[in-house]
């Protein structure tokens, strides 16, 4: 993510902007009002965005920071003001991970040092096996901090500084993604990712591969009501990030979550719903999700029949199932219910 992208995404509304869950950014205003006995003779201001990437299959986390519309107005003390800039990770989970951490970090610089300056970096990594789980999952929390003092004798009123907001960075060497081996380094293997819920994009659109199950989606989504199994209150997950859509990568529980959708295709539609093997019977929720069709056979807490089938052509199935399968593994999406996604259907 360059830097105009990042101003333009966080624009005067956003509080942070995410372009993926490999690039996101986030900005401040500091402003100062500058007194002498007591009495204001002036203001100065100046805008900090800090712009997380990550390359791909890396778990290095790469921070650049941008020092950028330096004001002044009236008499000030601003111009020799000393400016301190620190990358922090107040929390880690598990407690007590290590980092390596590299980068051009300048410490404390004055405004007219900062100005010139205009950008540096700070990378953060973090190597595998101090995470939790199968997944091998390590989050923290990372706070730019600034903080600056006027020069005698002059007084600021107000903050002397502040942090900023950035998603929280997790580290994985999941088995079942990209990089699991690290090209043959055990230190290398697995990738960084910022926590955010992704959304996969499939087209009810004509001529989209997989647009009969982005219909069947869509009308689960739209019209649960009109959708099989019959449920009075049916309110499939998936549609907005308070109740997302969670991988399950156990093979059980995929066969269970196929095995409890087919009973319904079966039930509805007759054993022949296939067509002689040309149509596949489509449920939603996803069969590798915690939330597919047998979910209540796990936990029978939750409600029973919420969720969707529909025998569709085998080519449209087919064609969203891949489209998930590479969703997964382009945006890290973890097993467990730690991590999840939406659904969005255009067309």
């Amino acid at each position: 993510m360059t830097f105009d992208e990042c101003k333009k995404g966080l624009g005067s509304d956003n509080p942070f902007f995410v372009k993926s869950r490999f690039a996101v950014c986030d900005g401040a205003s500091f402003v100062q009002e500058w007194l002498v006995n007591g009495r204001p003779t002036g203001a100065s201001m100046f805008n900090l965005r800090v712009v997380g990437t990550i390359a791909k299959n890396s778990r290095t986390i790469d921070y650049q920071y941008y020092y950028t519309d330096f004001k002044v107005t009236g008499r000030t003390g601003a111009l020799t003001m000393p400016i301190s800039t620190k990358g922090t990770t107040p929390k880690t989970w598990p407690s007590g991970a290590h980092f390596t951490h590299g980068g051009n970090m300048p410490g404390t610089k004055t405004w007219t040092q900062l100005k010139a300056l205009r950008t540096f970096h700070h990378t953060m990594n973090a190597k595998p096996g101090q995470g939790s789980g199968r997944s091998d999952v390590l989050a923290a929390v990372y706070e730019p901090v600034v903080s600056f003092q006027p020069p005698a004798p002059w007084q600021l009123s107000g903050d002397t500084g502040g942090k900023l907001f950035m998603l929280a960075p997790l580290w994985d060497a999941a088995s079942y993604l990209p990089n699991s081996t690290g090209g043959g380094n055990p230190a290398k293997k697995g990738a960084a990712s910022f926590a955010y819920y992704a959304s996969l994009t499939l087209s009810a659109k004509a001529g989209a591969e997989e647009r009969a199950e982005a219909q069947h989606i869509k009308t689960a989504f739209t019209h649960p009501e009109d959708t099989k199994p019959y449920m009075s209150a049916k309110k499939v997950p998936g549609q907005t990030v308070k109740a997302p859509l969670h991988r399950t990568v156990s093979a059980q529980r995929n066969e269970d979550n196929r095995k409890a959708a087919k009973k319904q295709c079966r039930r509805y539609w007759g054993d022949g719903y296939s067509h002689g093997g040309t149509r596949d019977c489509d449920e939603y929720p996803f069969a590798s999700t915690y939330e597919g069709a047998a979910e209540h056979d796990y936990d029978p807490e939750v409600r029973k029949f919420n969720f969707s089938v529909k025998p569709i052509a085998k080519e449209d199935n087919q064609a969203g199932g891949l489209i998930l399968k590479s969703f997964y593994s382009k945006n890290r999406i973890l097993d467990g219910m730690n991590d999840g996604f939406t659904v969005r259907i255009i067309g």
